[in-house]
């Protein structure tokens, strides 16, 4: 179930992370949703829509950290 706008993202994700991060969530989680729709294309036992997410969430870990104010931020570069 690929996500057409961010408003569609999970809350989980809507409510945490700023509009910049959700657009890099959105994108990774949709490639990742084509790549690895077949389960030989997966590493483990995680089911598609799984995989899809854990690929989201380290997409935006490479451009966004969570602060101690429990805020996702921009890394510096």
């Amino acid at each position: 179930m690929p996500y057409q706008t961010r408003n569609e993202l999970p809350d989980s994700v809507k409510n945490v992370l700023p509009a910049h991060a959700q657009d890099i969530y959105l994108a990774a989680f949709n490639s990742a949703w084509d790549e690895y729709k077949e389960k030989k294309d997966r590493k483990d036992n995680s089911s598609h829509e799984e995989v899809s997410h854990k690929v989201a969430w380290s997409a935006v870990k490479q451009k966004y950290e969570k602060g101690n104010d429990d805020k996702w931020h921009k890394k510096a570069t």
